[in-house]
């Protein structure tokens, strides 16, 4: 009897502990799979940026999950939820989506980006790519430009800025 007991005890909690992860693995916006890359201190070791040398573009996305559908890109973000993800948070994961597939030569459908409170599948199109791509050209054009002019009006975006030190528009 107290063997059948024990039995049903250690039964219930393993179900029990099963529910939790679970519960867990569904609030961090992860699809099922393997996590194979992490810009996450929390991890482990951080790995190294992709880089894609034919665009110049690096960057590191916070997970890389290799799952059925092939390695999927999640960018993390802290803040709750816009109704639809920020223009340049869908970008950025674009971004993410392009160096997967020149680093690893399998084409992401689509990647994760992670609010606070939900997250959003963003297709990895083939306009999406062009629509990036289109903007890596301007950027680099620009680069090559005497005069930047500031594009927005984000004081936290200014004082973040790599060129802050140096910028006769910042806002601060």
């Amino acid at each position: 009897m107290k063997f059948f007991l024990a039995a049903v005890v250690l039964l219930v909690l393993g179900l029990l502990a099963l529910w939790q992860a679970a519960r867990r693995h569904r609030a961090s916006g992860l699809p099922l799979g393997r996590v194979v890359y992490t810009d996450t201190g929390g991890w482990g070791k951080v790995e190294k940026p992709l880089f894609d040398p034919l665009s110049g573009l690096t960057g590191k996305p916070d997970y890389l999950v290799k799952c059925k559908e092939g390695w999927i890109p999640v960018e993390v973000k802290s803040a709750y939820a816009p109704p639809q993800p920020h223009a340049g948070h869908v970008l950025q994961l674009a971004a993410y989506c392009l160096l997967v597939e020149r680093s690893t030569g399998n084409r992401p459908p689509y990647g994760l980006i992670r609010y606070r409170n939900r997250t959003f599948e963003v297709d990895y199109t083939p306009q999406l790519e062009a629509e990036l791509l289109q903007l890596i050209t301007q950027m680099r054009t620009r680069e090559q430009s005497k005069q930047l002019n500031r594009s927005h009006q984000s004081l936290g975006r200014c004082t973040g800025c790599g060129y802050h030190s140096v910028c006769d528009q910042k806002l601060s």
